[in-house]
C-alpha cells in the first residue's frame, strides 16, 4: 500500500505542472478574447469587422461579434455572455446602464438617418427640410411606408421621428416588415421591392445603392443624427466578463490615432464618402471641439 501511495503521489506531481500549464494557457486564451453584442447596421456596412481586424493585428486580442438590433443586442448582454455592447439607441442604453448591466456609455461614432423613396415620389417629399414635415406628408397622403418594427436602434429612431411629427402611424399604408429584425439591408431591399418610403441610416444606403432604385429624398436634418456608443458590461454583475481586454478595446477604439482614424476614413475609397464619423471624447478634444 505504501508503494502504491508513492506511485500515485509521483504521478500527481508529474501531472500537476501540465495541469497548471493548461490552466494558465486557457486563462491566457480567455484573456485574449472579447465578445461583442453589436447592432446590425455597422456590421452590414463592414466597419465592425474592419475595426476588429485592425485591433487584433495590433494587440493580438480577438474580438468577435454577434449581431442583432440594438434592443436584442442589449437583451443578449443581460445574460452575461458578452463583454461589451455596440448600440445606437440612447434611451435603451441608459436603461441598460441604470439597471446595472453596463458600466457607462462611451461615445464612439455617428452617421445619420435619411428618408428614402421611389424616384416617382408619390408623396412629393423630395427636398423637404425636416423629417417631421416629411412624415406628416407621407401619413396624410397614406403612401406606403416600411418600418423595421423590431425595437432596434433604427426602429427606435424612426418612432422618435414620428413622435416629433405628432403622429402615431397606423393603417394599411404603414407596413411593419416581418423580417425587420434581420437588419437594415434586408429592410431597405424590401422597401425597394415595394417602391415605398422608409427611414434608414445613410451607411446602409451607400453600401447597396448600386443594387436598388429607391434613393435619398430627405436628409441633413439634425433630428436624424445617429449616435453609436460602446458599453462595457458590469464586471460586478458578471464576474466572468473579460474586463481588462474589453477596456483595452475601448481605449483603442476611442484613440484619435487608432480606431477613430479608421472610422474617419472608412468607406472613402470604396464609396467616395465616409460612412461614419469619429465621435469619442478624445477625438473631439484633438479637434478642438
Amino acid at each position: 500500500m505504501k508503494k502504491l501511495w508513492c506511485v500515485c503521489l509521483l504521478g500527481f506531481l508529474l501531472l500537476f505542472p501540465a495541469c497548471a500549464a493548461m490552466d494558465i494557457a486557457g486563462q491566457s486564451q480567455e484573456n485574449k478574447f472579447v465578445l461583442l453584442a453589436s447592432t446590425i447596421g455597422p456590421i452590414d456596412a463592414g466597419i465592425v469587422g474592419a475595426l476588429e481586424e485592425a485591433f487584433e493585428k495590433e494587440t493580438g486580442i480577438r474580438v468577435r461579434h454577434v449581431g442583432a438590433g440594438t434592443g436584442a443586442a442589449l437583451k443578449m448582454a443581460e445574460g452575461g455572455q458578452f463583454d461589451m455592447v455596440l448600440a445606437h439607441a440612447k434611451v435603451l442604453e441608459e436603461k441598460f446602464v441604470k439597471d446595472g448591466f453596463g458600466t457607462q456609455r462611451v461615445p464612439l461614432m455617428y452617421n445619420d438617418f435619411v428618408i428614402v423613396g421611389p424616384s416617382a415620389d408619390p408623396a412629393k417629399i423630395k427636398g423637404m427640410k425636416t423629417a417631421a414635415e416629411t412624415l406628416r406628408t407621407i401619413a396624410a397622403k397614406k403612401v406606403k411606408f416600411i418600418s423595421r418594427g423590431d425595437k432596434s436602434g433604427t426602429h427606435v429612431a424612426e418612432m422618435d421621428l414620428w413622435a416629433k411629427a405628432g403622429i402615431k402611424p397606423a393603417g394599411a399604408w404603414y407596413v411593419v416588415y416581418e423580417k425587420g429584425s434581420t437588419g437594415n439591408v434586408p429592410t431597405l431591399k424590401y422597401t425597394n421591392e415595394q417602391q415605398a418610403y422608409t427611414v434608414i441610416d445613410r451607411a446602409t444606403h451607400l453600401s447597396i445603392r448600386n443594387q436598388i432604385k429607391v434613393g435619398i429624398l430627405v436628409e441633413n436634418d439634425e433630428a436624424m443624427l445617429n449616435f453609436m456608443s460602446l458599453i462595457p458590461v458590469n464586471e460586478k454583475k458578471f464576474p466572468r466578463a473579460n474586463r481588462a481586454a474589453a477596456m483595452q478595446f475601448v481605449e483603442w477604439m476611442t484613440a484619435p490615432e487608432k480606431g477613430q482614424t479608421i472610422i474617419r476614413d472608412f468607406g472613402k475609397d470604396k464609396y467616395g464618402a465616409a460612412l461614419f464619423f469619429p465621435n469619442s471624447d478624445a477625438w473631439r478634444k484633438s479637434q478642438g471641439k
